[in-house]
């Protein structure tokens, strides 16, 4: 190193490393540079000035913040011709526009900011909205300056207030551009710019538009990056200060990324919520993330125990609930045996809830009938990925993306189902010299930032994976060494591989033949090269085959086991990682410990002290919905989910759930679901209790409690172990950190992972001892299950195609703002003037020949039911093609899916099934009658499929369990046979 790297700061002797700003090295070594304009992540621009330095034998002042540093080089950060000229900049500054909060009073020689006020927007005197918390009044304070020097600049512009979140105040603006690095290179969104020139200069979105008419995803950023009141919190802006708030850091309990924010509490609410500068998010947050967080507060949340008599709902004691929970199913374990009772846990409780949960259905109900919405969403990732890896989790980390050549994002929207994870794809690919390949049927997004788009059929996927295979093999792109070293099953793959030729796959999914050896190509060029994956390859009776397929293509080329390669399915819900690690599915105990080994089985009952464990794997979700309507299944206990909404086929699901002898639905809000219950006992949310969350990329992290449950409402795991309690079996847990440390010891990935190691990040798992550093990359020596898996898996179309009477294939997706079935992003009313109603996408093409305009009723209807939406006239989408989002309980998509099932996994077909679309009578008739069953054709015709590309028809039930086990028998429910709530 010698005297080659050494610069002099301060009269202070420094080590710099190459291409080093003045402004890195300062901040390395705890020197403290003042800026405005810089934004870590961001291009430096040295615009605001404010960390000019000294630089010896420089003829000028020199920006610290984009000034490489130089060998020899001696620097003064605070000589008295820098704060001359800093002092000058900050003048200038609180001269330029409305800040006067730093004005010196004539009668007050010293600073009087405090007592200074300044007029808001209806005429009243008050403080700056960011007063205390603004980073030129620090300046100003720091230095000893005002703004009196110079007359204020008149304002230009009005206030901007039409938006639903964010309040843009241009007399604040100091056009110091961190807003539009924020949005243009760190969420890459590109919805704002400067206009104008000189002083008439502004920031704004295209055409000068309005935030909410622009291309604004109102992710925040720019609110947070803001260093003035320029962009204030609009829910915030005069009713919270910041010396008023006490920050409590959380995990995000939206979707699987698992971003770190603050929650700011005051008087035991929630007021605001902001990013917090730490893996995996780095500060950065969705609109639901941090503007989503109203239903904490919600006067709508479920306080106190509800009882059911005859038909209604009544308030009751603990006690009274608990007591009455005990003795229904004490009676029917005793009289029916613990496998007539199923529970469904929840991807939204914490860790340690769901631990708590199966424990309590395998040693008090005795019964592995348990399973949770990962069956609706990502049980083929755990099939097919476990089949190939024997890991069935996302094998690298969310950063890897930076260091990916390619990544191929297929059945994903992540811009609007995993924003953070869709901005850091974007920045790599921004950034260079990552390329990226999407395939999906819609123009997502993410299709802008594409080097290649491909566009499938739904339901063809295994056809144009296997067709990028077939190109790579034939032109001696796939990598023989990792082969030959760490796969088995090479050959049968080959061979199955040989007919899907480009012709042939475009034959049967659309997609030119160029374009996919295009793909292949590029793919296959690429090392590390990423699959990243979500709910448009898993929700299929092929989900299993299709996650299969994504592994071959991985081994094939070898981009596992290496930084930025990988296959990676991005989980939906906040907990659903973590609620699978935990055992909440039917064949496992927690950390995948078969509930059929005898030797798990003994170890578990060591553990919790009590014998007789069962060893028969457990019915899944989607089994025990119809074994509910045959009656085989006589109580169920649902935690956090809301199968009237989420499950398929929902005129089935609510006559099954109806059929229950005894219901018990534990929740923070009166769903769909608890609606049908006998018993509803009220929950704490995730800002109320202590615990963790294991986000997709398997990093384990902290759940802190910021405020207290409303009412009486409890955390999920005392609910539970109280109820464990009284049906005679001790669960005396002190506090969550207790239920961990038990996790800990029955759960080998969890071993090495404690509160103390996870106060600050979150470590992935396997972390098998408390040394370990945790597990980012999977397989990198070798597979969990040693040799990687090939599988020769051959293409069967969705087990219901397009006919003369349902011409349009349906998908359905989800949107930017809202989440799920809507229980939580429904209670925000910024959220819900977003994205106010159920819209129904289809193309300009196919909107023509209906006679359909956008924005117009539409009546949607399967051989399930029907619903009414408003058109989503879009260019982005196949013809013959219709999207549904599923949140909405008017709209409810899942009135028209139906419930074909993978043979494997049981994971309902929710991406493909047949329907009708014509424009909506818009009588009262019409709308009465939306969600009735169309009786044009038979039962057994129900899922009869199409000839396609030569493949025969066939019935549902021959094709997709052609194993031992029989499927579960769904039977259609006409909404006129469904009877009112149960007494």
């Amino acid at each position: 190193m010698g005297e080659a790297r050494r610069l002099i700061i301060n009269d202070r002797e420094l080590v710099f490393e190459p291409g080093e700003t003045i402004l890195a090295v300062a901040r390395r070594h705890h020197i403290d540079i003042p800026t405005l304009c810089h934004l870590k992540g961001a291009s430096p621009t040295g615009a605001c000035r404010i960390c000019v330095v000294e630089v010896a034998g420089a003829q000028t002042l020199l920006t610290a913040c984009n000034t490489k540093v130089e060998a020899g080089m001696q620097v003064q950060t605070e000589s008295s011709t820098v704060v001359a000229a800093r002092k000058r900049i900050i003048q200038l500054m609180l001269g330029s526009g409305n800040h006067n909060c730093a004005v010196r009073g004539s009668d007050h020689p010293e600073w009087t900011a405090f007592q200074i006020k300044v007029q808001g927007e209806d005429g009243s005197n008050r403080l700056c909205p960011v007063w205390g918390d603004c980073r030129l009044q620090d300046l100003a304070y720091r230095y000893q300056v005002s703004g009196e020097r110079f007359d204020a600049t008149p304002l230009r512009y009005p206030m901007e207030t039409v938006n639903p979140f964010i309040v843009r105040d241009f007399s604040r603006c100091i056009n110091c551009g961190r807003c539009v690095q924020a949005c243009n290179e760190v969420q890459v969104n590109n919805a704002i710019r400067f206009g104008y020139r000189g002083p008439e200069s502004k920031i704004i979105a295209a055409g000068d538009r309005p935030l909410k008419d622009s291309a604004c995803v109102f992710c925040g950023e720019c609110v947070q990056v803001c260093p003035v009141g320029a962009l204030v919190e609009k829910d915030v802006r005069y009713a919270v200060r910041p010396w008023e708030t006490q920050k409590v850091r959380t995990t995000c309990s939206y979707c699987g990324v698992g971003c770190q924010l603050y929650l700011h509490v005051k008087d035991n609410r929630v007021v605001k919520v902001t990013g917090a500068d730490a893996a995996p998010n780095h500060g950065s947050l969705c609109v639901k993330g941090r503007f989503g967080y109203h239903f904490i507060n919600s006067p709508e949340r479920l306080a106190e125990p509800l009882i059911k008599e005859h038909g209604r709902f009544r308030k009751a004691s603990w006690d009274e609930a608990l007591d009455l929970v005990a003795q229904r199913f004490k009676q029917i374990r005793d009289t029916h045996g613990g496998d007539r009772m199923g529970v469904l846990v929840s991807a939204r409780m914490t860790n340690e809830e769901n631990y708590v949960a199966q424990k309590f259905a395998r040693t008090v109900l005795k019964t592995n009938n348990v399973d949770h919405c990962a069956r609706l969403c990502h049980a083929s990732t755990v099939a097919g990925l476990a089949a190939s890896f024997g890991s069935g989790a996302m094998t690298n980390p969310i950063a890897d993306l930076d260091h990916s050549e390619v990544i191929l994002i297929t059945g994903a929207n992540s811009s609007e189902t995993h924003p953070v994870i869709g901005a850091r794809i974007k920045r790599a690919v921004r950034k260079g010299p990552t390329r990226l390949i999407v395939i999906d049927p819609r123009d997502i997004p993410l299709a802008r930032f594409a080097a290649l788009k491909l566009t499938p059929r739904p339901g063809t996927d295994v056809a144009w994976i296997n067709g990028l295979m077939h190109v790579i093999l034939k032109e001696r792109w796939h990598d023989p060494d990792f082969i030959r070293r760490r796969t088995e099953g090479f050959e049968a793959l080959a061979q199955a591989l040989e007919k899907y030729t480009p012709d042939f796959v475009e034959g049967i999914t659309g997609i030119p033949a160029a374009d996919l050896v295009a793909a292949a190509r590029l793919y296959a060029g690429a090392k590390p090269a990423s699959i990243i994956y979500c709910m448009g390859i898993t929700q299929h009776t092929t989900g299993t085959d299709n996650v299969k397929s994504l592994a071959n293509l991985a081994m094939l080329t070898g981009n596992l086991g290496i930084p930025g390669g990988g296959v990676n399915p991005l989980r939906g819900q906040n907990n659903v990682q973590g609620a699978c690690d935990m055992g909440g599915l039917p064949n496992v105990y927690s950390g995948y410990q078969a509930v059929a080994d005898a030797a798990v089985v003994e170890k578990m009952e060591r553990a919790w002290e009590v014998p007789g464990l069962s060893t028969r794997p457990g019915w899944t979700a989607t089994e025990m919905i119809p074994k509910a309507h045959s009656g085989e299944l006589k109580a169920l206990y649902i935690i956090g989910e809301n199968p009237m909404l989420s499950d398929p086929d929902l005129n089935h699901t609510e006559k099954s759930l109806k059929q229950l002898d005894f219901l018990v639905v534990q929740d923070i809000f009166l769903t769909e679901t608890a609606r049908l219950a006998d018993v509803v006992l009220p929950s704490a949310c995730f800002a109320e209790k202590e615990g963790t969350f294991t986000n997709t990329e398997r990093r384990v992290q902290r759940v802190r409690r910021a405020v207290n449950p409303p009412g009486q409402a409890r955390p999920d795991w005392r609910i539970t172990a109280d109820l464990a309690g009284r049906m005679g079996f001790s669960m005396d847990y002190k506090d969550a950190q207790g239920i961990f440390e038990e996790m800990g010891r029955v759960t080998p990935g969890y071993a090495g992972i404690s509160y103390n190691r996870i106060e600050i990040d979150g470590l992935c798992w396997p972390c098998p001892g408390p040394e370990h550093p945790g597990t980012p990359v999977l397989h990198t020596e070798k597979f969990t299950r040693g040799l990687g898996r090939f599988h020769a898996v051959a293409f069967q179309p969705p087990a219901e195609l397009p006919d003369e009477a349902y011409p349009f294939t349906l998908t359905t997706g989800r949107l930017l703002y809202h989440y799920h079935t809507g229980t939580m992003t429904m209670k925000s009313d910024g959220l819900n003037e977003r994205a106010p109603e159920c819209r129904v996408e289809i193309c300009a093409q196919d909107a023509r020949r209906l006679g359909i305009a956008d924005g117009q009723r539409v009546s949607v209807r399967s051989r399930r039911g029907a619903i009414v939406a408003k058109a989503a006239v879009s260019n982005g989408i196949l013809p013959g093609v219709a999207i549904i989002p599923f949140h909405f309980a008017a709209a409810a998509a899942n009135r028209l899916t139906h419930a074909a099932l993978d043979p494997v996994c049981f994971i309902p077909e929710l991406k493909v099934c047949a329907v009708a679309l014509a424009p909506a009578d818009d009588s009262p008739k019409e709308a009465a009658s939306a969600n009735a069953y169309d009786r044009g054709l038979p039962s057994s015709s129900r899922f009869s499929m199409a000839n396609q590309n030569g493949i025969k028809s066939c019935d549902l039930n021959n094709r997709l369990f052609p194993c031992n086990k029989s499927a579960p028998k769904v039977e259609a429910c006409k909404p006129n046979e469904v009877k009112g709530e149960k007494p």
